[in-house]
C-alpha cells in the first residue's frame, strides 16, 4: 500500500478509539500527524548506575529483575506492585559496585497489575528510566518507564563502556557502528515462557537499543484526556516506519545508517498495514530513500542548499524522533522556513494574478461627487484621510483592479474614506457595493451614507439589501441593483446570493474583512456582465502590527489611519477578580450611577446559555479546534470541529470568544477550566441584585432574528432598556454614543485584539467611559499577564503585537480569523520577520524565472494547498 501525506489514519490505524481521539485534535491524515508538532522536547536522560543515583534527578540504567510481588492495599482499593532490580553488570561497565533498587507501581485495576507482573518476572532484563527517591531507607523508582529486553540476544552489561561514552557526549552519536552485544549471552537465565504457551512481546531486542530509546530526547505533544502524548508519539513513529523510515536522523544531516538508533516497527495491534513487511531486510539506506519518496521536498533544491536546510523527510524525522535537542531545533527551523517560503510564494502569485485582470477605470472628473462630498463635511479631514483618499483615487483610475487594505482604529474615519471612493466609482457611471457583516451595521451604514449624500447633485441612490428584509422590500432592492443604474448598494451577506446581480459593479468595499471568505469575494466578481473584476477595498478596525501586515497582506496595498478625531476621552480599563465580591459590588453600583445619569452599559458573556457547555473549549467561534499550536495548534474541541471543518452557525453563535487560549501542563495535557458564563445566566443573576432594582435589562445574541436584533438595539439606544446583556455580537459596528460602561465576563479567555474591539464599543459620545474585565485567572498565570497588557494600553497596534507574541501567527492571522484550517503552525510573524523577508526575496527571484512554477512541481502543489487552506488569510486576515 502506497502511503502519502493525504492517506487517512482511519485506513492505517486499527485502534478506532485512537483514530477518534486523534481526530478530536485535528489529526485526520498522515500529513496532519506529521505536522502536529511537539511543543517541547525533553533533554537527553543521563546513564547512571544505581549507586550513582541522586534523588530528584532523572536517570536511566540497565538491570535484571530479581523478584516481583503484588500487594493488595487493604486500607484502600487497588494494588501495589514492587519489583527489585539488580544492576550488577551495568554498574561494572561504569566501574562502580552493583546495587539494587525497588520499582513501585500503583493501580486500581487487577488487569494492569497482572500485565505488569507478567512483564517483570524474575530473570527479565530491563532498561529503566525514571526519577529516583528514597523510601524506608531504600532507593525507589515510582512508575518508571520500563523497556523489557528479549532474552539471549543481549547481555545486561557487557560492552556498555563504549555505549556509555557515546551517550555521555550528549550529541546523540552513540559509540560504535555495530551492536556491542551481538556475541554476548545474558549473564542471567532468560525469563520463563509465558503461561498457556503464549510468546511474550519484548520492547527491544538488545540492551543498547533499549538504552538508546530511553536516553534520547523525547518530543512532548499537546494531548487531551482521550489520548496521551506518548500514544501520539507512538502513532507518529509508526507512520514514519510505514513510510520507510527505519533509523533516526544523525547530526551530519543524513538519514542514519547502520548502527544508529532504529525506529521500532509498530505492532499489528496498532497499525493495520506495515510498509515493507514482506522485506524484513530493509536497509537504512533504502529506508531513507523510501521516506524521501513518500515525503518529497517542497523547497527548491537551490534554496535548501543556500540556506543549509534539511530535506523535508529528514526534518520530520528529526522532530518526531530527535537524536539531540540541537537536531530538533534545526528541523523546526527548516519547516518554519518552508512555511515562510510557501506563504510568500502564494501571496506573490496572488498579487501577480490580480494585476493581469481587467477592471473598470474610474478617473476623477471636474466638480466630482467626491469633491462635493468632502466640501460638505462639517469637519476637516485628517492628513491621513486625505492621503488615503488620494491613493485610492489613483488606484481607481487604473484599468486593473485595486486591492487595498485600509486599517484604522474605531472612529478613525474609515467610512468617510470608503464613501469618497464609492462616489468616485458612481461618478464614472458604475455601481459600488459596501458589504457589512451584520444587519445592524448595514442599516447604520445605509442611514449614515444616505444622510451624507442627500445634498449632492445629481442625487445618489442608496439601496439597502439584507437577508432580514421583507420580501417586497428585498425584491425592490434586488431590482434596483440589477438595473445597473449608478449608485451605492449597502448589503450584508445577501450580496453573495445568486439572486443579487449588479451588472455595472466597479467597486466592492468590505467592512471588517475577516468576516468574509475569498469564495464570497470571488462571487462578487461574477456579478459583472463584462467579465471585469471589481476594485476591492477591505477595511478593518482589528489592529495588526505594521510588520505583520506588510508581511501577510503581500497581495494588497496597505493604508493606515492612525489619527483619531478630537473629543474622544481615554477609556479607563479595570481588571476585576470575580472572586472579589466587594469590588464586584462597587462596580455594579458604579454602573447603576451611570445609568441613572442617562448612560448605557453593555454586559458581555461568551456563551448564550448553559446548554452550550458541549461547545465550549477550543479555539472559539471565529476560529470556528484543531489545534491546535496549532500549536499550537491543538486546541481541543470547539465551535469548529477538531477535524478542521467549518463551524456551524449554531455553534458559532453559541461561543463568542475568538480564541480562548488553551492551557496545558508540562506533559501537554489540557488543564480543565471553569465553564464560561452565559448570557441567560448573567442576565438572571444581575436583575436580582439590589443595585439594579427597577432597571430594565435586554439580551442580544447571534440566535436572535434580525428584526429582534434591530428592535433590541433601538430600545437600548433609546434608553428603554439601558443595560444590554449580550454575546460578542456587539463586537463590530454597534454605535451607541450614550454607552459609557462595558463589563466583559471571562475576559481572561479572550484574545487581546477582541478585547480591544469590545472595549471600543464605549466612549463614542465623548463622555467618560469604563471597561471592566472580569477574570478568573490564577495570579501570575499567562492569562493574567495578557490582561495586564490591555489594562495598561489603549494602543491597538501595541496590543495586537502582544497578541501575536502570546498566540502565534497561526492563530491570529490564520485559524482564528479565517474560519478555515490554517497551514501555518510554526511561523511567528513578529519574531520571524527577518526569515519571512528573506523568503519573500527568494520567492520573488524564483517567480521571476519561473512564474508558473513549472520546474517546481512540489512547491506548486504546496502553494495550491496553502491557498485552499488559507483563502481568507490571503486576502484579509
Amino acid at each position: 500500500m502506497s502511503i502519502t501525506m493525504d492517506t487517512t489514519l482511519a485506513s492505517l490505524v486499527t485502534n478506532k478509539r485512537r483514530v477518534s481521539a486523534l481526530k478530536s485534535l485535528g489529526i485526520v491524515t498522515v500529513g496532519d500527524a506529521l505536522t502536529y508538532y511537539p511543543f517541547r522536547v525533553t533533554e537527553p536522560v543521563p546513564l547512571r548506575a544505581i549507586r550513582e543515583a541522586a534523588p530528584g534527578q532523572q536517570m536511566a540504567f540497565a538491570a535484571v529483575i530479581r523478584d516481583m510481588r503484588v500487594v493488595p492495599m487493604n486500607a484502600r482499593r487497588g494494588y501495589r506492585l514492587e519489583a527489585t532490580v539488580d544492576d550488577a553488570d551495568f554498574a561494572r561497565s561504569r566501574r562502580v559496585p552493583g546495587s539494587t533498587a525497588r520499582l513501585t507501581f500503583f493501580s486500581y485495576r487487577k488487569s494492569y497489575a497482572d500485565w505488569v507482573s507478567m512483564r517483570l518476572r524474575a530473570g527479565t532484563s530491563v532498561v529503566v528510566s525514571g526519577m529516583p527517591s528514597e523510601y524506608m531507607g531504600q532507593l525507589q523508582f515510582t512508575h518508571p518507564e520500563i523497556l523489557t529486553v528479549a532474552p539471549g540476544s543481549a547481555g545486561a552489561g557487557a560492552g556498555l563502556e563504549g555505549y556509555a561514552r557515546g551517550a555521555a557526549s550528549g550529541n546523540g552519536a552513540f559509540a560504535g557502528s555495530t551492536d556491542p552485544y551481538a556475541s554476548v549471552q545474558s549473564a542471567y537465565p532468560p525469563a520463563a515462557a509465558a503461561s498457556s504457551g503464549a510468546a511474550l512481546k519484548y520492547d527491544a531486542d538488545t540492551v543498547q537499543e533499549a538504552l538508546t530509546r530511553v536516553c534520547r530526547p523525547r518530543p512532548v505533544y499537546h494531548a487531551s484526556s482521550r489520548i496521551s502524548s506518548e500514544h501520539i508519539h507512538e502513532t507518529i513513529l509508526g507512520l514514519l516506519w510505514m513510510m520507510g523510515a527505519r533509523t533516526s536522523s544523525t547530526p551530519d544531516g543524513q538519514l542514519a545508517g547502520a548502527g544508529s538508533a532504529g525506529i521500532v516497527a509498530p505492532t499489528t495491534d496498532t497499525i493495520a498495514v506495515q510498509n515493507g513487511e514482506e522485506n524484513s531486510g530493509t536497509t537504512a539506506e533504502s529506508g531513507a530513500e523510501a521516506l524521501s519518496q513518500s515525503i518529497p521536498d517542497v523547497l527548491p533544491e537551490s534554496v535548501r542548499k543556500a540556506k543549509n536546510l534539511m530535506h523535508r523527510a529528514e526534518a520530520f524525522l528529526a522532530i518526531h524522533d530527535p537524536a539531540s535537542t540541537t537536531r530538533f531545533k534545526e528541523a523546526i527551523e527548516t519547516l518554519r522556513y518552508e512555511e515562510a517560503f510557501v506563504s510568500q510564494t502564494s501571496l506573490l502569485k496572488a498579487r501577480s494574478h490580480a494585476h493581469k485582470s481587467a477592471a473598470h477605470s474610474c478617473p476623477l472628473v471636474t466638480d466630482s461627487l467626491r469633491d462635493q462630498f468632502i466640501a460638505s463635511l462639517p469637519f476637516s479631514l485628517t492628513a491621513g484621510q486625505q492621503q488615503v483618499i488620494h491613493d485610492i483615487a489613483a488606484d481607481l483610475a487604473h484599468d486593473w483592479p485595486m486591492q487595498r487594505l485600509l486599517q484604522g482604529e474605531v472612529g478613525s474615519g474609515k467610512t468617510v474614506v470608503a464613501l469618497a471612493a464609492m462616489l468616485q466609482a458612481v461618478d464614472a457611471g458604475y455601481q459600488a457595493v459596501l458589504v457589512a457583516p451584520t444587519q445592524v451595521l448595514a442599516e447604520q451604514h445605509a442611514e449614515t451614507i444616505g444622510r451624507m449624500v442627500e445634498q449632492l447633485k445629481p442625487a445618489i441612490p442608496v439601496t439597502l439589501l439584507t437577508g432580514g428584509m421583507k420580501l417586497a422590500a428585498r425584491r425592490k432592492a434586488l431590482a434596483a441593483a440589477s438595473s445597473g443604474e449608478p449608485g451605492i448598494i449597502v448589503a450584508t451577506h445577501a450580496a453573495f446570493s445568486k439572486t443579487f446581480q449588479a451588472p455595472h459593479l466597479a467597486l466592492v468595499v468590505i467592512d471588517e474583512q475577516h468576516r468574509f471568505g475569498v469564495e464570497q469575494r470571488e462571487s462578487l466578481n461574477a456579478k459583472t456582465d463584462d467579465g471585469t473584476t471589481p476594485h476591492l477595498l477591505v477595511m478593518t478596525a482589528t489592529p495588526i502590527p505594521r510588520t505583520a501586515a506588510m508581511t501577510w497582506f503581500g497581495d494588497l496595498d496597505i493604508s493606515w489611519l492612525t489619527e483619531l478625531p478630537g473629543g474622544r476621552k481615554p477609556i479607563r480599563t479595570v481588571v476585576v477578580n470575580e472572586a472579589d465580591a466587594a469590588t464586584m459590588g462597587r462596580m455594579f453600583a458604579h454602573i447603576r450611577a451611570r445609568v441613572d445619569a442617562g448612560e448605557r452599559a453593555y454586559i458581555v458573556c461568551p456563551r448564550i446559555d448553559a446548554d452550550d457547555e458541549g461547545n465550549e473549549g477550543g479555539s472559539g467561534v471565529s476560529a470556528a479546534a484543531g489545534s491546535a499550536r496549532g500549536r499550537a495548534a491543538a486546541s481541543g474541541s470547539s465551535a469548529r470541529t477538531a477535524a478542521g471543518g467549518r463551524a456551524t452557525r449554531a455553534a458559532a453563535d453559541a461561543i463568542g470568544i475568538d480564541d480562548p487560549y488553551e492551557t496545558f501542563d508540562e506533559n501537554g495535557e489540557t488543564v480543565a477550566r471553569p465553564p464560561l458564563h452565559a448570557v441567560a445566566e448573567i442576565a438572571d443573576r444581575l436583575q436580582k441584585l439590589p443595585q439594579f432594582q427597577g432597571i430594565r435589562f435586554a439580551t442580544l445574541t447571534g440566535r436572535d432574528k434580525d428584526d429582534v436584533k434591530t428592535q433590541v438595539m433601538a430600545d437600548f439606544a433609546g434608553g428603554e432598556t439601558p443595560i444590554l446583556v449580550s454575546t460578542t455580537v456587539i463586537e463590530v459596528g454597534v454605535d451607541v454614543k450614550q454607552a459609557s460602561c462595558i463589563v466583559i465576563f471571562d475576559a481572561d479567555r479572550y484574545g487581546l485584539s477582541q478585547l480591544h474591539q469590545l472595549r471600543g464599543r464605549v466612549g463614542r459620545g465623548g463622555t467618560n467611559s469604563w471597561a471592566f474585565l472580569i477574570s478568573r485567572a490564577e495570579p501570575g498565570s499567562p492569562a493574567e499577564q495578557r490582561l495586564e497588557v490591555i489594562h495598561h494600553s489603549l494602543d491597538g497596534a501595541e496590543i495586537a503585537q502582544a497578541d501575536l507574541e502570546f498566540r502565534g501567527a497561526g492563530d491570529v492571522l490564520g485559524d482564528a480569523q479565517s474560519g478555515g484550517k490554517s497551514s501555518l503552525k510554526l511561523l511567528r510573524v513578529v519574531k520571524d520577520a527577518d526569515m519571512i523577508a528573506d523568503a519573500r526575496t527568494r520567492a520573488e527571484q524564483l517567480l521571476a524565472a519561473d512564474p508558473e512554477l513549472a520546474d517546481e512541481v512540489q512547491l506548486a502543489g504546496a502553494v495550491l494547498d496553502f491557498t485552499r487552506g488559507n483563502e481568507t488569510f490571503l486576502t484579509s486576515s
